[in-house]
């Protein structure tokens, strides 16, 4: 007999026809079926139910408006009245002018032949006599994180672009930074918030919008990389790239530029120049139909320029390649430009040059050159800002790590004016583009400094914190600064925290003056001819 428990209930089965296994320790033994009921699970009942909502009453009304009435009105008709000049035949009026007339045509005289508002000029609107920050502009995903490396202005003059990175780099760059677009005529603008943030792989060291199309915009990174975006696209905005190799930068862009293309007779074709810390400038063309920009010419700045006293080591290569800060081109001959370097000089050069070529360590595919022309006398320190006047063609700013501020002729080798603000390193200096007279410039202390040449003593007639305040409570370094082409009345700072302000420049410095260009020529031409 087998006794077995399943869930709790015992069966039975007579075994005595089980044969003797014993013989076996294994056998196949087929019993029969047991079948037994549940005594835990019961059998479900399941019942139908509805129910209905009472009886909706539904009743429609319909309504009018109230009567109107049209009514017309119509001025009072004045032509039947009376309107003429009064009479006088008294024959006062008549007294007074004969006796006034020969005051007034003394005065008259006096004014004709008197210079007193020579430099007088009328302003009709109403303006200020200060100026005011009207913006302060961050990508606060930043978080401070990066620097405003460079800042450019639309040609529309109504947004602004700033370039994010950092300058004290000690290795290869793994940062993750982006190109920031700010329209400020937009409504709702906000002012931690980029419209446009265009990210890239690498810090960017500067920007430069395109001088007639709104929408391109270039900038060179880091790694060496120069790269076009268009901004009307929807989707991926950027429109080609330099890439990493043997034609393209292989140090940090220092600088990138749009020049107009002389070769070309259409006026609205530029070529993009860019420089960089391992001594090239390239120039790149774009192609019309591919949209892709082509190595088209280059220089190479290289130790046999430099002058003795900046020269490391008389052992070194002469063709060793020289690091460029800096470039601008001459407004009225675009064939001419100068350049900054890292060891302080200053250079004049030319796109036509043909100088002298390095002896093969640089791989490019096509020959580079040196630009070299003229150098002028150096700076004690890198040259972080070189600029050409908008309104002489000889005259021209540097400045420099040395703490100094430079006024240049092209024609001679000393500068013509040596400024020291007493405020640190001078990171960048720019020309007005609506007063000869008036240049800017931006300080390790965190201000802005505004020049005016018409003034009898060479100092600030403006110092304008620009720079945000940091944890020591000291200002942030003022990296960079741009005038506005378009709107003649805002300059643009940015700082080493990542933030960008605004100033309104006051009327009295926006409004060019009859002589200002008189004044600048003439600080050119004394030197020039002493």
């Amino acid at each position: 007999m087998v006794r077995v428990f399943v869930f709790g209930i015992e069966i039975t089965e007579i075994t005595n026809n089980i044969p003797n296994v014993n013989n076996k320790m294994f056998a196949d033994i087929t019993l029969e079926s047991v079948t037994f009921k549940s005594n835990w699970k019961k059998e479900r009942s399941l019942a139908s139910s509805g129910c209905q909502t009472s009886e909706l009453v539904v009743e429609e009304v319909a309504c009018q408006s109230v009567k109107y009435k049209s009514v017309k009105t119509q001025t009072e008709d004045d032509s039947d009245k009376f309107s003429g000049f009064a009479d006088d035949n008294s024959g006062h009026l008549a007294e007074f002018l004969r006796r006034v007339e020969p005051a007034m045509h003394k005065q008259l005289e006096m004014n004709v032949k008197s210079h007193a508002f020579d430099d007088y000029e009328v302003t009709w609107d109403e303006g200020s006599s200060t100026m005011s920050s009207i913006h302060k502009l961050t990508n606060a995903a930043h978080d401070g994180q990066f620097q405003i490396t460079g800042l450019s202005w639309n040609s529309t003059g109504a947004v602004i672009a700033a370039s994010y990175g950092r300058f004290d780099h000690e290795d290869w760059c793994t940062h993750k930074t982006s190109l920031c677009t700010w329209n400020l005529e937009r409504r709702n603008l906000d002012e931690n918030k980029p419209d446009t943030v265009l990210e890239v792989s690498s810090c960017l060291m500067c920007t430069a919008f395109h001088p007639s199309n709104p929408a391109l915009i270039a900038g060179g990174t880091y790694n060496g990389v120069v790269i076009v975006w268009d901004l009307s696209r929807e989707d991926d905005m950027v429109l080609t790239s330099s890439g990493i190799g043997d034609d393209s930068h292989r140090e940090p862009v220092s600088k990138v530029i749009w020049v107009p293309d002389t070769s070309s007779l259409k006026k609205n074709k530029y070529l993009l120049v860019s420089v960089s810390s391992d001594g090239k400038m390239l120039v790149w063309k774009m192609d019309r139909k591919t949209k892709q920009i082509e190595l088209h010419d280059g220089f190479v700045l290289m130790n046999m320029n430099l002058p003795t006293q900046l020269r490391k080591s008389r052992t070194m290569r002469g063709d060793k390649e020289v690091g460029v800060t800096c470039i601008s081109y001459n407004n009225e001959n675009k064939d001419s430009f100068i350049i900054g370097s890292e060891p302080g000089a200053v250079f004049k050069c030319s796109m036509s040059a043909n100088g002298e070529q390095p002896a093969g360590n640089i791989i490019s595919s096509i020959q580079l050159k040196s630009p070299v022309t003229f150098t002028y006398a150096h700076h004690y320190g890198p040259v972080y800002s070189a600029e050409f006047s908008p309104f002489h063609r000889n005259a021209f700013l540097t400045s420099s790590m040395d703490q100094t501020l430079r006024l240049y002729s092209m024609l001679q080798k000393q500068p013509i004016m040596t400024l020291e603000p007493g405020e640190g390193v001078i990171y960048s200096t720019k020309w007005s583009f609506s007063r000869p007279a008036l240049f800017a410039a931006t300080t390790d202390t965190g201000l802005l400094l505004l020049y005016d040449l018409t003034q009898n003593q060479p100092v600030p007639v403006y110092k304008l914190e620009a720079g945000g305040l940091m944890g020591n409570n000291a200002r942030a370094p003022v990296l960079t600064c741009q005038f506005n082409q378009h709107q003649n009345n805002l300059i643009a700072t940015g700082d080493a925290m990542g933030c960008i302000q605004v100033f309104r420049i006051s009327d009295s410095l926006k409004t060019p003056l009859s002589r200002d260009l008189e004044i600048l020529g003439e600080l050119v031409d004394i030197t020039t001819e002493s």
